[in-house]
């Protein structure tokens, strides 16, 4: 693996736990074809999730100081979805510092969209726990500077077909929408994974992708392309 000190320069943080960010870049495929042993990236990923969201959000917050909630949440939708994810992580070359099974190295899984997403909120997730919240928030900034600055003069064109949808349905009073993973197919280093839509507890589209988000927004579209 390439030198991990190169990684906190690109984040500009440096580490006083490095162990943290060695598990960020822990894919579950390496953990597997190693026994079991070790952790993965994926409670990390929980965790930067969460925080990748407060962050955007408050600086969406503060740059938009008169546009409504519905607004801020289609541009926070943009900023953090897994292409956004997936293109800041490739600005940092962060598939390359990863850990991988070696056939889901072989098979592209440095370049792939979801587990460079992933591991781009297990990073975050690992800041959080070494240096707390203001460092995460600093972090976050610095890799979405670019992003952030184009959404305030409004450059994006990512369609975030779940917001959208959600938007919709809300204003007609629906608040009960679900998204249901029904099934998954293939090898560990290429899965699809098939989701169904339900509104009202009634299943309605259904989507499929390399990742559950990206299933997610195909289910979410095909509702918006109906007489809804």
């Amino acid at each position: 693996m390439n030198n991990i000190g190169q990684l906190e320069e690109r984040i500009n943080y440096r580490f006083s736990d490095i162990s943290l960010l060695d598990t960020a870049l822990t894919h579950s495929s390496f953990i597997k074809e190693h026994s079991g042993t070790g952790k993965s990236n994926e409670r990390l990923e929980f965790l930067g999730d969460a925080f990748l969201d407060a962050v955007i959000g408050e600086e969406l917050f503060r740059i938009f100081p008169d546009r409504e909630e519905g607004f801020l949440s289609k541009v926070r939708a943009t900023l953090v979805c897994e292409k956004t994810l997936a293109r800041e992580a490739r600005k940092i070359e962060l598939g390359k510092f990863l850990m991988l099974g070696n056939g889901e190295a072989r098979n592209g899984g440095r370049e792939r969209e979801s587990i460079l997403a992933d591991a781009m909120e297990a990073v975050l997730g690992s800041v959080y726990i070494d240096g707390g919240f203001e460092n995460v928030r600093k972090v976050v900034l610095g890799i979405f500077r670019e992003a952030i600055e184009d959404a305030k003069h409004g450059k994006y064109v990512v369609v975030d077909y779940k917001t959208a949808l959600q938007e919709k349905l809300q204003s007609r009073g629906v608040t009960d929408i679900h998204y249901e993973l029904i099934r998954e197919t293939g090898p560990d280093h290429d899965k699809t994974f098939y989701v169904q839509l339900r509104v009202n507890n009634e299943p309605m589209t259904k989507g499929k992708g390399k990742s559950k988000k990206q299933a997610e927004q195909q289910a979410a579209e095909a509702m918006l392309e109906k007489e809804i």
